[in-house]
């Protein structure tokens, strides 16, 4: 807590600081960068070139010069997207000049980031999306991947419940793989994460301040990702920061305050529900154990959550060195009572020149400290199922919080107080990270077109915390409380070179751009094991090992070859090769390719004098990615694992660990994706209506699956090998066009619809068209498989018996369909139905501007998506309800049109269309201009809304889950937020 607390202090003293040091200079020119619609361009590039000075705008479009002479003087002013303006201004003083920025028509010279370098969108030749920080998520957004969520064609982000800092599961186009990982590289500038992030953090990638970013990146076709080769299987995401100017200081202070609210209660049944339902239908005794309480035991555990997020940034230069220097403080409580994240960020950002600007040098540092509070999730589960006829608080030995008891002690089948649960668990945790790199890049006096650049970068993390449960709490009464301790740390560095050579030779009418280079990767984990003790003092667990070190390396070579001709035919072609230490020297290297071509048919003079057209562009590309995550460092080798204390050997009176062998596949090797993808970009109207469609096709083999092997053929029944092969087919689009253009209204659209169908093709050494192995299991039917990878099915499907209904539409307790006909009802009659991918995504966005006015919204669809309704086929039983273990259970209302005596886990009754249309976002914003009549001052306001409804069949507290099980998810707030941005 002191390092937390001091890295604020040493930030707000920092900003301090160089406010102080800031020189007042005369001649100023200032003013505010707009688009067409009146919108602030933040980040919008403003120069003066023949005086060498250059800044950049603020949140809010505002932008200023100092230390000008009178006279004239030339702006040029560029922003992504928007033709680059030059304009004369006359300098008097103290001057103001506004700038309106027209979008580029075609947007073809926008500079989009690539692997290892940039390119003009023109030039592309893979599939390739940019969203910058304008077009953004808004609200208070506490983790980088929400800021892209709807945003994109093809690309999912669904975070992982309402907890503070919660992670989301990102999927490009579906993913690639069934055990190993479908997870994207994400690089964050040119420092690639491992996924070693620390733990005692909800999601490693909250420790990275989303104010910070200015642009997200997506490469999702093979020809983008292949120069990433065996970590790009699933896409990679570019993540670049905001950089400083030139010129005087642009000080931005933006400050977002919200309040979380429950969207959505899990439906249950009420307390006189309940007793109805129990004197109507239970014994004497079970009428006994009723309460006469009427608790919400939701409301008990859940509480409106209050959130502040607050950054600070100074930018420009020093001594001509372009400087940004950025600190911010997130404090977020989460709905479930006692969850809290505390967050502090800092980032710097400097890029000088040497050598007459031959030499070009980028340092960015970023670090985070947070400080969290970490809520018992049992307690949604518990809250669901507890009597809702009990009160929360009762005179006992167990902290006075109603328990079921069990003769003196609480009863071991019964729920556990859900508030209880909350409160006498404490659970904090701390995680500290740095992530930074410095990049060179040199371009040679003899030969300017050849540039060398050198990128050496590191992310390291440190995550500790201490879980304490009191001896006399009913969830420990069996250990007499626990004090357990954690502790883990990361490192990875990296360092990576490359020499890039672009030339435009005129006499052929050609450009080429030639890249080649080599990269080092070295990766490592550490897991600290401590002893756990009872709140008593009494050592509990005693490690085996104080420690677990997992260290992978990588090696690459990689190069990429790009031929322009006339500036209309595009040829390029990338190919890398890497070793990981994943896998044994005879398998060690995997060859990774692409190729790529593009028509920029708009460039043919039967098209180029279109006043219809602005853009037409069609792109074909084919290429090879790999993926070798989601297996252990040395699963190559054999490994003998120590028993648990309660399996030794005892020799005397000594007790002794034994070692067992684990399951091993010598010959694992590189699991590998070749995609096919064909795609047009289309541009109508001068730009005023653009897009993008894409048609692919991705076939993985040597999957990395966790299969069944006959006994006594290795040390386990299950072993992860390169076993089988996988198809992935869609397609995807997007639109965007402005319905309203003028000078006082604009009214902006944007559009984007994906289809993606995956499909096990093999799952076996032989092929065998009926193997399936498990993939996932529900909670409550102990060693029940639901869901299953299987040949000629979607990943993940669900494997169910079929329901049998009577003439109400009742479904029939055990009652099912013999789907072979043989007269029994057995797991052969069980068949695939449904699964949890939806066959289609949408996303939707929209603006309105009026003046200073501003309305906008985000609005995401998904259809063909199921859900399997695991609280209902848990919950929802008279032997739940009224259970043997002598109490009284809640159960979800489901239990009215099925009234089950017992739970009938594998009936496809569960499995529920969960299709949904969601508002994600509204949001309003007033842009107040100068609040100072002689000061350079800005203000903007804002209010937003996230969450705003959403419209399903499914009857659950969310149809969005990735697993497709409901099962206890934690509630995604809808959350109120007044922001204000201050800029000066």
């Amino acid at each position: 807590m002191k390092v937390f607390y001091l890295m604020k202090s040493c930030l707000l003293l920092l900003f301090t600081l160089t406010a102080i040091t800031v020189q007042a200079q005369t001649g100023t020119l200032s003013g505010k960068v707009v688009d067409e619609t009146g919108l602030p361009l933040p980040g919008a590039s403003v120069q003066i070139k023949s005086l060498n000075k250059s800044t950049s705008t603020d949140l809010t479009g505002n932008y200023r010069i100092t230390g000008l002479s009178n006279g004239s003087v030339t702006l040029s002013i560029s922003f992504v997207g928007y033709s680059t303006l030059e304009q004369v201004v006359a300098v008097q003083g103290n001057t103001t000049a506004n700038i309106n920025l027209k979008p580029d028509a075609q947007k073809l010279n926008e500079v989009v980031v690539i692997g290892y370098g940039t390119a003009q969108k023109k030039d592309l030749t893979g599939s390739i999306t940019t969203v910058g920080s304008k077009d953004f998520q808004k609200g208070t957004i506490t983790t980088p991947e929400q800021l892209i969520q709807g945003k994109i064609a093809g690309v999912n982000v669904t975070s992982n419940g309402g907890a503070p800092g919660a992670g989301s599961v990102i999927r490009i186009r579906g993913g690639a793989s069934l055990n190993a990982s479908n997870d994207p590289l994400i690089v964050v500038d040119g420092v690639p994460l491992s996924g070693n992030g620390p733990g005692n953090v909800a999601n490693p990638l909250t420790l990275i301040n989303p104010n910070d970013i200015e642009t997200f990146t997506v490469l999702k076709d093979a020809n983008a990702t292949a120069i990433y080769g065996s970590r790009a299987s699933n896409g990679v995401v570019l993540i670049t920061t905001k950089k400083g100017g030139s010129g005087a200081p642009v000080i931005n202070f933006s400050t977002n305050n919200s309040i979380g609210t429950i969207a959505k209660k899990v439906s249950v049944l009420s307390a006189d529900q309940i007793r109805a339902y129990v004197n109507a239908n239970g014994t004497a005794v079970q009428k006994g154990y009723l309460g006469s309480s009427n608790t919400d035991w939701q409301d008990e555990i859940y509480q409106n959550a209050f959130s502040t997020d607050n950054s600070l940034s100074i930018s420009g230069a020093f001594h001509g060195v372009p400087y940004r220097v950025s600190g911010g403080y997130l404090d977020q409580q989460g709905l479930l009572i006692t969850d809290r994240l505390k967050r502090a960020t800092g980032s710097i950002s400097l890029s000088p020149t040497f050598f007459d600007k031959h030499l070009k040098v980028d340092l960015n540092l970023k670090g985070a400290l947070t400080d969290s509070h970490f809520a018992n999730n049992g307690a949604v589960g518990s809250a669901i199922q507890f009597d809702p006829t009990q009160s929360v608080t009762a005179t006992n030995a167990f902290g006075n919080y109603f328990e079921w008891m069990q003769g003196a002690l609480p009863n071991p089948n019964a729920p556990r107080n859900p508030v209880a649960l909350v409160r006498l668990q404490d659970n904090n945790g701390n995680a500290a990270r740095s992530i930074g790199n410095i990049r060179f890049d040199y371009s040679f006096h003899f030969l300017p077109e050849l540039h060398a650049n050198l990128n050496l970068g590191y992310d390291v993390s440190k995550g500790y915390g201490q879980v304490r449960v009191p001896q006399y709490a009913a969830q420990s009464y069996s250990t007499q409380g626990s004090y357990t301790q954690s502790l883990a740390t990361t490192s990875d560095k990296i360092s990576e070179f490359y020499l890039n050579y672009a030339k435009n030779v005129e006499s052929i009418d050609s450009r080429f751009d030639v890249t080649a280079g080599y990269g080092y990767y070295d990766n490592g984990k550490t897991d600290f094991f401590t002893p756990s003790y009872r709140a008593t003092g009494q050592l509990q667990v005693q490690p085996t090992f104080p420690n677990n070190t997992l260290r992978n390396k990588l090696l690459s070579y990689y190069g990429r070859f790009i031929y322009t001709l006339s500036n209309k035919y595009i040829l390029s072609g990338t190919m890398r090769a890497d070793a990981s230490s994943k896998f044994s020297e005879e398998n060690r290297w995997g060859y990774f390719p692409s190729v790529g071509l593009t028509w920029r048919v708009i460039g043919e003079n039967f098209l180029k004098d279109s006043k219809v057209l602005s853009d037409l562009k069609l792109r074909l590309s084919y290429g090879q990615t790999g993926n070798k995550d989601g297996i252990g460092d040395y699963d190559y080798i054999a490994k003998y694992y120590a028993s648990s204390t309660t399996g030794q050997y005892q020799i005397g009176n000594q007790f002794y660990n034994y070692y067992a062998p684990a399951a091993y596949d010598p010959d694992l090797k590189w699991e590998s994706t070749t995609t096919y993808n064909a795609g047009i970009d289309y541009g109508f109207l001068q730009g005023r209506i653009y897009g993008a469609i894409d048609a692919y096709y991705k076939k993985t083999k040597d999957l990395l699956s966790t299969i069944n092997i006959p006994v006594g053929t290795n040390f386990n029944n299950l072993l992860t090998t390169n076993v089988g092969n996988m198809e992935v087919k869609g397609a995807e689009g997007s639109i965007n066009f402005q319905a309203i253009k003028s000078a006082d209204v604009n009214w902006d659209f944007g559009f984007n619809v994906a289809y993606n169908k995956r499909k096990v093709t093999n799952l076996t050494l032989n092929p065998d068209p009926g193997s399936k192995v498990g993939a996932g299991n529900i909670t409550g039917g102990t060693g029940i498989t639901l869901k299953y990878n299987a040949v000629n099915q979607i990943p993940g499907s669900f494997f169910v018996y079929k329901q049998v209904y009577d003439g109400n539409g009742k479904p029939l307790e055990g009652v099912y369909e013999d789907l072979n006909n043989d007269g029994v009802i057995n797991t052969s009659d069980q068949y695939f139905y449904k699964a949890p991918d939806p066959n289609f995504t949408f996303g939707f966005n929209s603006s309105f501007n009026y003046k200073k006015w501003t309305l906008s919204t985000v609005l995401r669809a998904n259809i063909g998506n199921y859900v399997y309704d695991n609280v209902s086929s848990n919950f929802g039983t008279r032997a739940n309800l009224m259970s043997s273990a002598g109490l009284i259970n809640n159960a979800g209302v489901d239990f009215l049109n099925t009234n089950f005596q017992n739970s009938q886990f594998l009936s496809d009754y569960y499995i529920k269309n969960a299709s949904f249309l969601k508002m994600d976002n509204v949001g309003i914003g007033y842009d107040a201009g100068k609040i100072f009549r002689n000061k350079a001052t800005t203000l903007r306001i804002t209010g937003n809304v996230q969450n705003v409804f959403v419209i399903s069949k499914y009857k659950g507290i969310d149809p969005e889950l990735t697993s497709g099980i409901d099962n206890t998810l934690y509630p995604r707030p809808r959350t109120y937020t007044l922001g204000l941005n201050v800029g000066f």
